[in-house]
């Protein structure tokens, strides 16, 4: 049937999607799979919508008005979407290409009744599926009501819909084109979805199959519930069959009804278990083709099923990838390492495997995320009561989901005898330490040493070198970072919090006392950095010039020009001399990709200016004192209170000890990050001046496309000035992809995503629950704020965001409390709240999403939940959810 405009399904198949479009290309390659019917059709190819757009030059000025319309304006999108669509609508089919569509109809018949699909080239693609963002007609009758649906379907590519959808992806509507699917309308018994992945869990060995009654049509358009099956291991473990009263048929003289179903039928299954457990091995065999867990539509005809479309299931979290020399079939159980390090962001491929070259344990790629796998510390008793020990008291959500696993009864993962006695590690980590401030000193100057040793010797390594000389640095990092005596000093520390917190409540009553006794706690280079932009703000605040200058700019050149100004010299040297030792830092710094404040200093500039309006001259030294003497009024009080105890002068003196333990180890807690950061600005800079010689020799057409490609597949360009341009076109297509996935806190080899629950009955109903993890309750708006470069905060204001890693500690000081989706006891964002005595609870689960900007909510940070208070028709404020 091949014609200029027209292809028989048969001759097409998946790579083809610039000719027929997603759907048409995926069916292609359904009708070549062994034993899966597809109902007979062709494809109407791409060059037939370009034929027509062609006929329509107007199109393209409202093309250009779309790509330039914001995705949020509905109205302007709605008016010229319309317009298009109508343009489109109103061209005559041009004769040859009508006569190729109706030729390929009479082998058919004329007669028959049809399915007209629209097939867009940016549709059932594996990272986005577009599904419902072009139409189908069904049932469709006769040359000329095919036509007509064909025009159709070429201008559903510019439903307000698919147009908003493609602005939110960065897709050009420009670069899509609407092919179109013609088969043979199906009448089935039965029609419904089938996913070979549960849809809900991610989990790859489940599979859900709706059903009805009729067409899907009935389904898709919620006008029945479906019964829904669940199949594992080749039986059916659940079904939850509806009540279905009605179906949707297709008409002999064209068209769908609605139809009432014999109320004998309504309560009765739409399929057996035996054809449900036959169309799940006819999925299996359709999932194993194109390699990933599918979305199917089918029906089911004479006791046979039909296939009519096929597509990615792409909301699910992909399956970590194995480190290769652990090739087995075993089960396996993943732990998130952003929720660890503050960090839920997708990172691209240079950022991925910098941090798995630079990492203490093994580390497992997916949906551009990292994990570790902790299934061999489960199998341990000893390992796995130490593991959730650990991970509960950081992360009580990420402990209940391990836990989740363990408690299925399944032998999962099978708890193993332990491997040998247990003990203190070789390396001394575990040894005891003084409480000496010098043994901080000594450490931050072991480090400093290593950096300025690392800065001078790559400043003469260029090309291949530079590469094998970053190995060798590599190895450097880690030797620093596992520093036995490092370790010590950040666990006594955690463990003198976690003592002073434990025993305290047990003598006194009193939650997380360790939250006012750390307060102002000296040598915290993350506490320092939020204090030292206030000083910045203290040097412009004297300067209108100055200060007029910083409102408009745009441009990340302003440094330069501040010097033209009055008092910009002086502003200017203290804006580069927080850059000199804060200038590595970013949001997502552990993605070495990130931009960081040295490359774009403008993101400052919002943060500086609201300091400079929120606060006084001085306020860093005043706010630092102040805590450090709230520290110190707290000491004093909780030792006279226990010396009034039984054996009060032990207890007393038992803290006191601990209160000087932590005051002089927890700010070192923050210091290896920033020497990690440090050492990757360098790296990042040296790496960058191998991608300008790349770009200047025309190897590479953009010095970022470096950041698509591993560490080691960098080294090989450098080597072969060689690139693989797809790979990186497909590597930033990926990356725009796991945007839109949530990150889960734990993850198994079957692909399930486990949440965990806090599983407490203790908060009032309505309160968002979470971790506490700094004492106190305020109450004030909420800012909720995605990018700390918009940040616009007032004082009083109470900062909600998904995640706080340390490059965000500067809007601590201007902000009064703190509710995060993401964190734990001892993350960045939890150590600062309480260096700066801010009310905080963490691991909110949909923070972002639940809480609106501007509402006014209370913080619980003694008891770690949220409230969200609402004007009642007093004025009076509420919680939400109660009654007056």
């Amino acid at each position: 049937m091949t014609g200029q405009y027209v292809l028989d399904l048969q001759e097409v198949d998946e790579t083809q999607v610039a000719v027929v479009g997603g759907k048409g290309a995926l069916l292609g390659g359904l009708s070549r799979i062994e034993g899966v019917r597809v109902p007979g059709g062709f494809c109407v190819t791409t060059d037939a919508f370009r034929r027509v757009m062609a006929e329509a030059p107007s199109i393209e000025d409202r093309l250009e008005q779309l790509s330039r319309a914001d995705p949020d304006d509905r109205e302007t999108i709605r008016t010229l979407s319309a317009h298009i669509r109508r343009t489109i609508e109103g061209v005559a089919v041009p004769g040859d290409l009508a006569a190729e569509i109706t030729g390929a109809l009479a082998r058919f018949g004329r007669q028959t009744a049809y399915a007209v699909r629209s097939s867009a080239t940016a549709e059932d693609l594996p990272t986005a599926s577009f599904a419902g963002q072009q139409d189908t007609y069904l049932n469709v009758v006769g040359p000329a009501a095919v036509l007509r649906h064909v025009s159709r379907c070429w201008a559903s590519l510019f439903t307000e819909r698919a147009v908003t959808y493609r602005r939110r992806n960065d897709i050009d509507h420009r670069t899509v084109h609407m092919a179109v699917v013609v088969q043979r309308m199906v009448r089935p018994d039965a029609a419904g979805i089938l996913f070979t992945a549960d849809p809900v869990t991610g989990d790859r060995k489940v599979a859900t199959v709706d059903a009805g009654f009729g067409l899907g049509e009935a389904l898709v358009s919620g006008l029945v519930n479906p019964d829904v099956f669940t199949v594992r291991g080749g039986e059916v473990v659940a079904r939850a069959i509806a009540l279905k009263q009605c179906a949707v048929y297709a008409l002999p003289a064209g068209g769908v009804q609605e139809a009432l179903i014999d109320p004998l039928r309504q309560r009765q299954p739409a399929l057996t278990d035996e054809q449900v457990l036959r169309l799940v091995r006819l999925g299996r065999r359709i999932e194993a083709h194109f390699g990933c867990p599918q979305d199917i539509e089918w029906c089911l005809d004479d006791d046979g099923f039909q296939i009519v479309q096929s597509r990615p299931i792409t909301t699910l979290f992909p399956v970590p990838v194995p480190v290769p020399e652990t090739g087995d079939r075993e089960n396996h159980v993943y732990v998130s390492v952003g929720h660890q390090q503050m960090m839920t962001d997708p990172m691209r491929p240079l950022g991925l495997s910098m941090w798995k070259l630079t990492a203490m344990v093994p580390m497992h790629e997916a949906g551009g995320r990292l994990f570790v796998d902790v299934t061999r510390r489960l199998a341990s008793p000893a390992g796995r009561a130490g593991l959730l020990d650990l991970v509960g008291r950081s992360d009580p959500l990420t402990r209940d989901a391990l836990e989740t696993v363990l408690d299925r009864g399944d032998d999962f993962v099978p708890l193993l005898p332990d491997e040998g006695p247990g003990g203190p590690p070789a390396d001394g980590a575990s040894a005891p330490i003084e409480t000496d401030p010098a043994v901080v000193t000594e450490l931050v100057r072991r480090s400093q040493a290593s950096i300025a040793a690392l800065r001078r010797d790559i400043r003469t390594k260029t090309g291949p070198a530079l590469f094998d000389f970053l190995l060798e640095a590599f190895e450097e990092h880690k030797r620093v970072l596992s520093d036995p005596l490092s370790i010590r000093v950040i666990m006594a520390g955690m463990e003198a919090t976690w003592w002073l917190n434990d025993k305290l409540q047990a003598w006194l009553g009193e939650k997380n006392a360790a939250d006012t006794l750390t307060l102002s706690a000296p040598g915290n280079i993350t506490s320092e950095m939020g204090l030292a932009l206030l000083d910045v703000a203290d040097a412009i605040r004297p300067h209108p010039e100055v200060m007029a200058f910083l409102q408009g700019v745009g441009d990340e050149d302003f440094l330069d020009e501040l010097a033209k100004l009055p008092g910009g010299t002086e502003a200017r040297d203290a804006f580069e001399a927080y850059l000199d030792r804060y200038g590595m830092r970013c949001v997502g710094e552990i993605d070495i990709t990130r931009p960081r404040w040295r490359e774009r200093p403008a993101t400052l500039v919002p943060v500086i200016l609201d300091n400079v309006r929120n606060f006084e001259p001085g306020a860093a030294g005043r706010r630092f004192e102040q805590g450090r003497q709230e520290a110190r009024k707290k000491e004093q009080d909780v030792l006279a209170r226990l010396r009034r105890l039984p054996d009060g002068g032990r207890k007393a003196d038992e803290a006191k000890r601990m209160i000087d333990r932590v005051r002089t180890f927890i700010g070192y807690r923050e210091y290896p990050k920033y020497d990690i950061v440090s050492r990757y600005f360098v790296y990042k800079q040296a790496l960058l001046g191998e991608a300008e010689r790349l770009v200047r020799e025309g190897v590479l057409p953009e010095q970022e496309d470096v950041f698509y490609l591993t560490f080691q597949e960098f080294h090989d360009v450098v080597r072969s000035h060689r690139v693989d341009e797809r790979l990186i076109r497909q590597r930033k297509d990926a990356f725009r992809s796991y945007h839109a996935l949530t990150p889960p806190r734990v993850l198994t080899s079957d692909g399930e995503a486990v949440t965990g629950a806090y599983r407490r009955e203790d908060v009032p109903a309505g309160a968002l629950i979470g971790l506490p993890v700094s004492a106190g309750t305020v109450e004030g708006r909420a800012r909720v704020i995605h990018d700390m470069a918009q940040a616009d905060l007032e004082a009083g204001d109470i900062l909600v965001t998904a995640y706080t890693d340390p490059s965000w500690s500067p809007l601590f000081v201007g902000i009064t409390g703190l509710v995060t989706e993401v964190g734990g006891l001892m993350t960045h964002g939890a150590v600062i709240a309480r260096e700066y005595g801010l009310p905080a609870v963490v691991g909110v689960e949909r923070a972002t999403r639940l809480i609106r900007d501007g509402q006014r909510i209370r913080v619980h940070g003694t008891d770690g939940y949220v409230e969200i208070l609402s004007a009642d028709h007093t004025g009076k404020t509420r919680p939400a959810g109660t009654s007056s």
